[in-house]
């Protein structure tokens, strides 16, 4: 839920913060790397947001027959939000960040309108330019 509540806010706050010109006017290539950048960073948002239960199933799932007390006896409170988190971040944020650049590249090729502005042109007429 994290990566498609985040997305979309995070795409249009990079081109209203970060990029000197209206969407419309960036290229594909600037506009995939926005993509990119904004499932990366909702990749990472994801990963902080469920990583505390992700820790606690993979003990529980590890430990037959122990209990959420055990896991936080064993980690602490706050290992479970940090043990692991650095690693989790960078595989999280790089797989999200690429569904996303090839979910708004798909859409790119089909002349479908991407996050944050009009429809790109159709690969056809790309093709000509």
């Amino acid at each position: 839920m994290m990566k498609f509540a985040s997305f979309e806010t995070i795409v249009e706050q990079i081109y209203k913060h970060a990029i000197p010109q209206p969407k419309n006017e960036c290229s594909k290539g600037l506009q995939l790397g926005v993509s990119f950048a904004g499932g990366y960073i909702a990749g990472v948002l994801c990963a902080i947001v469920s990583h505390p239960a992700d820790n606690l199933v993979s003990f529980l799932n590890n430990a037959k027959g122990a209990t959420v007390g055990d896991a936080v006896a064993k980690f602490g409170v706050v290992g479970l939000f940090t043990r692991g988190l650095p690693l989790r971040i960078v595989m999280i944020g790089t797989l999200t960040g690429a569904q996303w650049g090839i979910y708004d590249a798909f859409k790119v090729f089909v002349g479908l309108p991407t996050i944050g502005g009009a429809a790109p042109a159709p690969v056809a007429e790309i093709a000509k330019e």
